[in-house]
């Protein structure tokens, strides 16, 4: 039987900075405030888990390289030019094509530092901003304000970059549906090429989880929650932006082809301290914490956990993941997977979604309807209900 995942070599480089110059009271990343923090020990131990990475599978052609974090543009100059040389040295970045992203904070972009991220091959920024509401940035624990996106928006494109993208959340605490608004309008202003717009999720181990348990959290309501994400659909569809994923919207063209990889269950490297890699159908985490990481890279890759995925729950993630793409799944895609079709494997859960008006079943697959568009976990979870083996 068919299984491409065995063999198929990534094609998609997630790597993670861990260093942040503060942590916002949502945020459950693997990030550590900069102050105090050995960064070049680190770059050389990421340097030494790449090369131990692409020794055991080496690369073919690399499509997509993503940098997160953390935020990795708290990096000074000089080792922003060190880590994207080891990048170069293990990747090829020649490739005309090849998307290479970096996240970045507002505020820690200055001319120089995104002049050498330019020289070092990154050609695709995303800005986390959240809010356009100075007021809702300080209560979730931003540093950043309005005037700090302005200037980065304008440093990054006074050094040549064009494909730029900024983060927003919606169902933020003491957040309105007006003031959603009006980061809408704040933020279609700047006629930016790509946008992800995502809803807050109270994670555990986070101040507002804490907040959340003791009732002082003051959340919109589910239905302004609703009404604002409602909101988002239409404004960034009527300002002519294509909604390619649930959360993220995109000028023809634009959409992001590293989380396109994800939504698609390819395979991708992941390097760095707590970051998640699927390779050859095995998943893995990497050791967390920064010095931990460090020790850990010295003999060996620096694993946490590994672990293979059956070829049954690569078939759920593969529906889970890819129905959050508004063009669906597609059985020609998953046959060149799994060698089946998708109606052999899902056809009952299919069928029953579609009677329940979450599903639409098009040419070659399935996506979600408008109203499963609104209940997509409720979707997703059904592919995780079926009991037929597919050994």
């Amino acid at each position: 039987m068919i299984d491409a995942r065995k063999t198929t070599t990534p094609r998609a480089v997630y790597i993670h900075i861990p260093f942040c110059t503060n942590k916002c009271h949502y945020c459950d990343f693997n990030s550590y405030v900069l102050k105090g923090q050995p960064v070049n020990e680190y770059l050389d131990a990421l340097e030494r888990e790449i090369e131990r990475t692409v020794k055991a599978v080496p690369p073919g052609g690399i499509d997509t390289i993503f940098v997160g974090g953390g935020t990795p543009t708290v990096l000074l100059p000089d080792q922003m030019e060190k880590f994207l040389r080891i990048v170069r040295t293990y990747f090829d970045t020649t490739s005309g094509s090849l998307e290479f992203s970096m996240e970045a904070n507002p505020g820690t972009t200055d001319a120089e530092k995104l002049q050498a991220m330019k020289e070092g091959g990154v050609n695709r920024i995303s800005f986390g901003v959240q809010s356009f509401d100075n007021e809702l940035l300080a209560g979730i624990g931003r540093i950043h304000n309005t005037d700090d996106v302005y200037r980065s928006l304008e440093n990054a494109r006074s050094v040549g970059f064009t494909n730029m993208s900024i983060d927003l959340m919606f169902g933020l605490p003491k957040q309105t549906l007006q003031t959603m608004s009006a980061t809408l309008d704040e933020a279609l202003r700047l006629e930016l090429p790509h946008y992800s717009i995502y809803s807050l999720k109270v994670e555990e181990n986070t101040l507002f989880h804490t907040l959340y348990h003791k009732n002082q959290l003051p959340l919109p309501d589910e239905d302004e929650e609703l009404q604002m994400f409602l909101l988002i659909m239409e404004r960034l569809k009527n300002a002519g932006y294509e909604q390619y994923e649930i959360s993220n919207f995109a000028r023809a063209g634009y959409e992001s082809r590293h989380n396109s990889a994800y939504w698609l269950n390819h395979s991708y490297y992941g390097l760095g301290a707590g970051a998640h890699g699927y390779v050859h159908g095995e998943r893995h985490v990497n050791i967390k914490g920064i010095q931990p990481y460090i020790d850990g890279s010295r003999s060996e890759l620096p694993r946490l956990d590994q672990f293979e995925v059956t070829r049954r729950e690569a078939m759920e993630d593969f529906m889970m993941v890819g129905l959050r793409l508004l063009r669906g799944v597609r059985d020609a895609d998953f046959h060149r997977q799994f060698g089946e079709n998708m109606d052999a494997v899902f056809g009952d859960t299919i069928q029953r979604l579609r009677g329940k008006g979450l599903l639409d079943v098009v040419d070659g697959g399935c996506r979600l309807s408008e109203q499963g568009l609104l209940l997509g976990n409720e979707v997703f979870a059904e592919f995780l209900s079926e009991e037929k083996d597919a050994k």
